[in-house]
């Protein structure tokens, strides 16, 4: 079973940037990777999706550049760069992963099939 490990969460100021990790125990090659994120008292949401193959990439908009995902198949990791971060993006960040390879333009949380345990990322001054 596929596990997942994040890191590189922390407190940061508005305006900062921050990169988060997301380490596999096997294989990625074949999955659709995304990034999920929990505030306080909020359901959780989608952040961002790459499929398998890479060609395709998705954002939420409140996102939407000022992140940017990526993969490293050869090192079974994948990371979220996020840029101007903003006292909003407070969160409990969770990295995933589904079998289909997918990435869809609507990222929807129940086809995940693996999470990370989180990582708690500060906006604050």
């Amino acid at each position: 079973q596929l596990q997942l490990v994040e890191s590189g969460g922390g407190l940061v100021q508005p305006g900062g940037s921050l990169r988060l990790s997301c380490a596999a125990s096997g294989n990625l090659d074949y999955y659709g990777i995304a990034w999920f994120r929990q505030a306080p008292g909020k359901e959780r949401e989608a952040v961002s999706c790459i499929s398998s193959s890479g060609s395709s990439r998705n954002y939420a908009d409140s996102v939407k550049g000022r992140f940017t995902m990526s993969r490293d198949n050869a090192k079974n990791t994948f990371y979220l760069q996020m840029n101007s971060l903003k006292p909003e993006d407070t969160a409990v960040y969770y990295c995933a992963a589904e079998r289909l390879g997918d990435c869809p333009q609507s990222i929807i949380i129940q086809t995940y099939d693996y999470w990370g345990p989180g990582t708690q990322v500060t906006v604050s001054s």
